[in-house]
């Protein structure tokens, strides 16, 4: 056998064979193309069959709801608040940095639709069918950390409200491991709940979306109607002023703030295919999209931000938590709809966003071991151990350091998978290589250097600045390589911007050749 065989130019200008193409564009593979189990696939990772993808634009607008409204999304709002913004401010923030990721969103969920492919098989057409592992764990270790921050916050979030029902004895439980066992109780209760709705495949996750969309927005108008009624009507909300104005203080936190917004989603518009991959066409994924993403994440801001400016009114503070803010009800029937309100908020999320994704990546790492149930149990594992209470202890740790940073490198990720699909390959992928070694896609012993380098350089220029405020931190206050430090407000941005060109740059000028597997 030879060392190698002939190049193999990136490019497809017509469809290649075994593979059929319907009236509408989309593409599957024709019978036999695409061996059923193997090293590189399994029942989860083959492309979802045609008669198979029927989400409609109802369908990815419920979904972008349903994950939009939650709790983390509001503290994301109501902390730029508490760092000193007033609510034209923030939602301005929000309302761009949503418009911004919605682009690469729609980038790479077309190929969702036109294949039936989830993100870590995409990946492989940039990475190698190897390497694509890389971005795959990057996406499912983010992933694990926001499952267990998800959870955690609902967990507490229902230790809270139970406690006030049932009083004292409940708050003031044995601890154990530091907090009280009425609040592990929660936690793992919430934690069995989320993984049973999952372990029920993605049409249960269809089906839940759908009701629980428009459940979590009648809470969210709910809170906003009792605040306005405690401050004495919308008026107190509106006023309350900006500690920055708009001047100096103002824009040393809007950049950070604004790569941090984008950093929220920056984890979904990697693994977006995970959804649009069972879209009934390209029309429904990007009005769903379009429609779901922008306009709910700046209502549900609005929200967030008025009820937070209210709660500054009201008790001299702004409580940019929900949940704390709903634990001062006396009402118990509130206290109960607010109960029922986090569950249903913070499972939409969490399903969708956080499981669904890691469980695709972690099978793609060992096909034939790993299915989308056993990578959905390995990532509520592993969202359980990282202490996850820690992430979102003050807004500056949760959006500075946690969201920037992962936003720097998901960034980073996305730039390569544009730059493959749209630029390189013009949106026409091999099914059949990508599933076989020694392929289009295998390069060098499964590994695409180039992909991996432009990761590197951008990586690091998106995140090697990475500073903190002193006491404020895990970072320096130079950054970490003092000279990027101007950069790291940007992350996202530079670490998207850098790999896109480096990777097209490569990729033009040496396309590789494809090596035999070992």
């Amino acid at each position: 056998m030879p060392a190698t065989s002939p190049s193999v130019p990136p490019e497809l200008p017509i469809t290649p064979p075994g593979q059929r193409t319907a009236p509408d564009g989309r593409i599957e593979p024709a019978p036999g193309a695409i061996a059923p189990h193997g090293r590189y696939v399994n029942a989860d990772l083959r492309p979802v069959p045609l008669a198979e993808r029927r989400w409609t634009t109802y369908n990815f607008t419920a979904l972008w709801i349903g994950m939009a409204h939650n709790i983390p999304s509001w503290t994301l709002a109501s902390g730029l608040v508490a760092l000193g913004m007033d609510w034209k401010q923030a939602v301005l923030t929000i309302a761009l940095a949503n418009l911004v990721v919605l682009v690469p969103m729609l980038l790479t969920g077309h190929a969702g639709p036109k294949y039936g492919i989830p993100f870590p098989v995409l990946a492989r057409a940039s990475f190698g069918l190897r390497g694509a592992n890389l971005p795959a764990l990057v996406r499912a270790a983010v992933a694990c950390c926001w499952f267990g921050i998800q959870t955690w916050i609902g967990g507490q979030g229902i230790y809270i409200l139970l406690g006030k029902i049932f009083g004292g004895d409940w708050a003031g439980a044995a601890s154990i491991g530091g907090y009280p066992w009425t609040l592990w109780l929660c936690f793992l209760a919430f934690w069995a709940a989320e993984l049973a709705i999952i372990h029920r495949g993605m049409q249960t996750l269809r089906r839940f979306e759908n009701w629980a969309a428009p459940f979590v927005l009648v809470g969210a108008v709910a809170l906003l109607v009792w605040m306005a009624v405690k401050a004495g009507g919308f008026g107190p909300l509106l006023d309350q002023p900006s500690t920055l104005g708009w001047g100096p203080d103002f824009w040393p936190v809007f950049f950070p703030s604004l790569m941090g917004m984008i950093g929220f989603w920056a984890t979904l518009s990697l693994n977006i295919p995970d959804f649009t991959r069972f879209g009934a066409g390209q029309r429904a994924q990007v009005w769903g999209q379009t429609l779901g993403l922008p306009t709910t994440m700046t209502a549900f801001a609005l929200l967030s931000v008025l009820v937070t400016s209210g709660s500054q009114a009201v008790y001299g503070a702004p409580i940019w938590d929900p949940v704390a803010l709903a634990g001062k009800s006396d009402n118990v029937f509130g206290l109960l709809f607010a109960l029922v309100t986090v569950l249903i908020a913070t499972i939409s999320v969490n399903i969708a966003a956080n499981v669904v994704s890691p469980a695709y990546d972690l099978a793609h790492l060992a096909p034939k071991f790993i299915n989308f149930r056993t990578g959905a149990l390995i990532t509520g594992v592993v969202g359980v151990i990282i202490l996850p209470w820690k992430l979102t202890a003050t807004p500056e740790l949760y959006i500075f350091t946690w969201l920037g940073v992962v936003g720097g490198l998901l960034g980073t990720v996305a730039g390569i998978l544009i730059a493959d699909y749209w630029i390189i390959r013009r949106t026409v992928l091999d099914l059949a290589d990508l599933y076989r070694p020694g392929g289009r896609y295998w390069y060098t012993a499964g590994w695409n250097w180039r992909a991996v380098l432009s990761f590197v350089v951008g990586g690091l220029l998106a995140v090697g600045g990475s500073y903190s405020q002193p006491g404020k931190g895990p970072f320096p206050a130079d950054g970490l390589i003092p000279f990027l430090k101007p950069l790291a407000d940007y992350g996202w941005a530079v670490g998207l911007g850098t790999a896109l060109t480096l990777y097209a740059a490569l990729m033009a000028t040496a396309p590789g050749r494809a090596t035999p597997p070992n």
